[in-house]
């Protein structure tokens, strides 16, 4: 049989695993000379691409002088834990990840903390040594520190080091003496790692990941916990909760390179796709057909977080997208539910409106992001952090948040943070920022970044990860500012922009289509003021000198959707289309909001 290594390689987000995954498949001779692979081979779609980070894990596999590894490249952000706990299952050892200047991250404890828990073997890779004011030594420290406190075995505590840059693609047991090739740590990987048990018996697999073809349909993949598994073989697929249905494995496949080959039969301890079965579900076991056992549920933490999704009512709907009806937006958050362990969706009073519940702002705005790239025209409200009742008393989630700061502003970052209820924790240097710990409501979090970034001139590094349900802080104070809103439906004069500048700061330019409702700017004062900016100038035939000055028109303010969910207040919705996205009141005549008025 032929020795199998399964790895899942973990880091807080942007501390370089997907760039190590790339310099793994380079040094195991997956590509042919002339082939062009590009960067980030991994990120496959173009969200993962252009935010620079990994959504969905991804499987592959190298051969590694007579071993087979098979890789599992998984997301950083907390905002994916559930993407994170499922494939763990399918891995017998992790490499941690982490950055030789910033070390042990929020998230870096988060994935850290369920890999411990299954018992898996870690390595450690020090990444980034090539960077100036990098400290190894004192991350290994803190990395050490950080596995004594989550409770790891002895065995996990004894832990090997490798350390290198991913980028400039080199690894090394001390880092002083850089290589020029990352084989040290396939050697780690083959010594340390424990070898995929064989377990003999009856099939069992659980299914952890989903993959698609429009050939096939939906594949199933997932690791054999115990016997084999061969095509054409008559299965038992148990759900859930348990329920049994009867079918059969049309196809295997296993994992080669970055793509999949045909099996006929796979053993216990191998990762494997399987096409044919129907009606599954991420967690469901794949037993015997004559005595199926099922193995235990995967577990996933509770969203702490939901907004409302709703069709696109507005007086533009329609012009850009192609999905525009309630039918095919219920399909569309049904089908992601499907592979989306982490995101639960909940039908309301309206047909046309449904609650989704996800782990925080990133995890929903990649969601709406691909339903927008897709062709699909939303409204989306408020975020909502999610209260329970523990105990008799009324509580909600609390979050770590974590800034590094210039030592002259982190006093800024200290009274933003305590103003929305925060707790100061730890304030340390750390090289020549400041290393400020504080422990946050989720709902104080919303909203935060964008003024930390303002007041420390944009050189903040902010993370955060959820840390437990605690009583209620009290009331934190929203938005100080009201916003300018529409009048009138038509385009945009400079000539009303102009004169109206000293009213506020304006989110459109010239010669934008706008509708009465829509947000057009933030007012000056901390009330809503209607204005009218489709108004031109009057024009006569009398002229005179300095009456036509030049029109000076401050730049208009950009955000992105993760900046607009955090801005909006709850009388407000943004419009999602395939090429706008919109700020407006819920209510678009100041007559309707009156009458409606959100307190």
């Amino acid at each position: 049989m032929q020795k199998i290594r399964n790895i899942a390689i973990i880091a807080h987000v942007d501390h370089g695993k997907t760039t190590l995954v790339d310099k793994i498949l380079h040094a195991c001779s997956i590509f042919r000379d002339n082939e062009q692979s590009g960067d980030l081979i991994l990120d496959n779609n173009d969200l993962e691409r252009e935010r620079g980070i990994t959504i969905v894990s991804k499987n592959v596999s190298v051969q590694y002088k007579d071993v087979k590894i098979n890789i599992i490249d998984t997301p950083g952000h907390a905002d994916f834990g559930g993407e994170v706990e499922r494939v763990l299952k399918m891995a017998d050892g992790v490499l941690l990840l982490c950055d030789a200047f910033e070390g042990a991250m929020p998230q870096t404890r988060f994935v850290t903390q369920k890999a411990l828990a299954l018992g898996l073997k870690p390595i450690v890779v020090v990444n980034k040594v090539d960077k100036e004011n990098c400290r190894p030594e004192e991350v290994y420290e803190q990395i050490f520190e950080l596995f004594f406190n989550l409770e790891a075995t002895e065995d996990q505590l004894d832990f090997p080091v490798i350390y290198g840059s991913s980028k400039q693609g080199w690894m090394s047991t001390d880092w002083k003496v850089p290589t020029t090739d990352i084989f040290a740590l396939l050697d780690a990987v083959v010594a340390n790692i424990p070898a995929a048990p064989t377990n003999d018996g009856t099939l069992q697999m659980q299914i952890t990941s989903l993959d698609y073809s429009s050939f096939v349909g939906r594949i199933a993949i997932g690791r054999v916990h115990r016997g084999v598994i061969k095509e054409n073989q008559p299965v038992t697929l148990i759900k859930r909760d348990g329920k049994i249905v009867k079918s059969r494995v049309k196809e295997l496949y296993t994992f080669e390179g970055l793509g999949k080959i045909r099996a006929t039969e796979v053993k216990s301890g191998d990762i494997c796709a399987v096409v044919g079965i129907d009606g599954f579900d991420i967690g469901d076991t794949i037993a015997d057909f004559e005595a199926p056992e099922q193995l235990p549920v995967i577990k996933i933490d509770e969203p702490t977080m939901n907004m409302l999704f709703t069709i696109n009512n507005s007086p533009f709907f329609g012009k850009e997208g192609k999905f525009v009806t309630s039918q095919r937006l219920k399909e569309r958050l049904y089908k992601e539910i499907e592979k989306n362990l982490a995101l639960k969706v909940i039908e309301t009073e309206s047909p046309d409106a449904y609650l989704v519940y996800g782990r925080g702002i990133l995890h929903l705005s990649v969601l709406i992001e691909t339903m927008r790239r897709e062709g699909y025209e939303i409204q989306v409200g408020q975020p909502q952090v999610i209260i329970k009742e523990i105990d008799g008393k009324k509580c909600e989630p609390i979050e770590t948040l974590i800034v590094d700061v210039p030592g002259e502003v982190a006093g800024k970052v200290i009274e933003l943070v305590t103003q929305r209820k925060g707790e100061l924790l730890i304030m340390e240097p750390k090289g020549d920022l400041q290393h400020l710990e504080f422990d946050i409501p989720a709902r104080g979090i919303i909203g935060l970044r964008n003024n930390v970034l303002t007041a420390t001139g944009g050189e903040a590094i902010m993370a955060h990860r959820f840390k437990a349900y605690e009583p209620w802080k009290g009331t934190i104070p929203g938005r100080l500012n009201g916003v300018l809103v529409s009048m009138e439906k038509g385009s945009t004069t400079a000539y009303s922009i102009d004169k109206l500048q000293d009213r506020g700061r304006f989110f459109v330019d010239p010669g934008v289509d706008i509708y009465e409702g829509q947000i057009l700017g933030e007012h000056i004062r901390d009330n809503d003021l209607v204005v009218n900016i489709v108004k031109g100038k009057a024009l006569t035939n009398m002229r005179a000198s300095g009456t036509d000055d030049s029109q000076r028109i401050a730049p208009a303010i950009k955000f992105s959707l993760e900046e607009a969910m955090e801005y909006i207040q709850a009388d407000e919705y943004i419009e999602v289309t395939p090429l706008s996205m919109r700020l407006r009141k819920i209510h678009l005549t100041e007559a309707a909001r009156k009458v409606n008025k959100i307190v």
